[in-house]
């Protein structure tokens, strides 16, 4: 009986160490994802109230063939901080085949973003900015589109993305480095490591939207 015991204590602390193997190779994995805890909101209140933001404006193409955006906020009573290529913002990139990096557009002050636009004044976006800038130090909040079957390019970024998907498919996929990850649209919060090279791909047949935050206090330090 004494034997059969240590049996099942063996095997189920194998069990319990495999377990804990997988967690642990998990986590080194996707440690450019950070899931935030114990933060989550409404789905279907964001989709709801992002259908009446399109009956009143179109998302802007931002001169990138695929990719457009929809500003939450501004620099205060500055509407050109919304323009251009404010709404894109300074990114690197190795646009050949030298691998040398180069800069596009210009650098931006992201802490003077703090005026929510009055179109979403009253909305559950109204809500979550509010939330999220208790929480984080916040630059630019866009609703970003990306297009079906398509890609950024490969890019890095002067500081990390807050990502709350609001449509989405299996097909979208955030890639950093060498490791692909799929955000489901189910109210979670993913803080994701920017300052790394990476894309963003939509394999679907449908719109990938996100609210996607500028957050100016890193999580991966």
């Amino acid at each position: 009986m004494q034997t059969d015991q240590t049996s099942k204590n063996w095997t189920k602390m194998k069990s319990t160490t495999k377990m804990e193997n997988i967690e642990n190779f998990n986590k080194s994995l996707f440690r450019d994802f950070y899931t935030v805890p114990d933060l989550k909101f409404d789905i279907d209140k964001l989709r709801s109230d992002l259908n009446k933001i399109l009956k009143q404006k179109n998302f802007n193409s931002l001169g990138i063939k695929n990719f457009a955006a929809i500003p939450l906020n501004q620099i205060p009573g500055d509407k050109s901080s919304i323009e251009g290529h404010n709404v894109r913002g300074t990114y690197w990139t190795i646009p050949d085949e030298t691998g040398k990096e180069a800069i596009r557009d210009k650098a931006i002050d992201e802490s003077k973003y703090t005026e929510l636009l009055p179109e979403f004044k009253g909305t559950y976006f109204e809500e979550v900015f509010n939330v999220l800038k208790k929480t984080f130090k916040l630059g630019r909040v866009r609703i970003l589109l990306k297009e079906p079957r398509s890609t950024l390019s490969w890019h890095r970024d002067p500081e990390p993305r807050l990502h709350i998907p609001i449509i989405t498919n299996m097909g979208c996929r955030m890639v950093i480095e060498n490791v692909s990850k799929h955000m489901p649209a189910d109210g979670t919060v993913t803080i994701t490591n920017n300052t790394k090279y990476h894309n963003f791909f939509n394999g679907g047949e449908q719109n990938r939207i996100h609210l996607v935050a500028c957050i100016l206090e890193s999580p991966f330090n």
